[in-house]
């Protein structure tokens, strides 16, 4: 496992763990996976996730690269990023398009899956990550923009959803 040094090196991993912090500023790590768009990064999510509650309260989160259970590379140092949330058409096709690019049948198959649970097909996010110094990642409060209204949500969509 590599260990990128620069946000887009981030890119070319397979899963990279995403932490995201709790009000009380206790981090919440979770695996997931990842694709470039440009200079971002970007990473797909269910709308009533964890990490979607989190980013409603601070756009600020780290990401170092992991397996695909989360154990995070042996000294790979976590880099600082800020995400915001998009919810709208193009952007799930953009990650619907990026992620079966990448992920190939892999994601087709979790798309599958996902669909056939008990709860259906889950909504699904675009969680769009920049570097810190971006103007896109937060607002004068301080919270991270996003066109979603406030839910609850838990990050037990399994290790490789994201």
């Amino acid at each position: 496992m590599s260990s990128p040094t620069t946000l887009t090196g981030l890119g070319d991993e397979r899963f990279v763990s995403l932490t995201t912090f709790r009000r009380s500023g206790e981090p919440v790590s979770t695996p997931v996976w990842i694709a470039r768009d440009g200079d971002d990064l970007i990473v797909t999510t269910p709308k009533q996730s964890g990490k979607v509650k989190r980013l409603r309260h601070t756009s600020r989160v780290q990401l170092a690269p992991c397996s695909r259970t989360g154990t995070v590379a042996a000294g790979a140092l976590p880099l600082e990023a800020n995400a915001v949330i998009e919810d709208d058409d193009r952007s799930r096709a953009l990650l619907t398009a990026v992620f079966a690019a990448k992920y190939r049948l892999e994601y087709r198959i979790f798309l599958f899956i996902e669909r056939l649970g008990k709860s259906g097909a889950k909504d699904r996010v675009l969680l769009r990550v920049s570097k810190p110094d971006s103007s896109a990642a937060e607002d004068s409060t301080g919270s991270a923009r996003s066109a979603l209204p406030a839910a609850g949500g838990t990050d037990r969509e399994g290790p490789s959803t994201a």
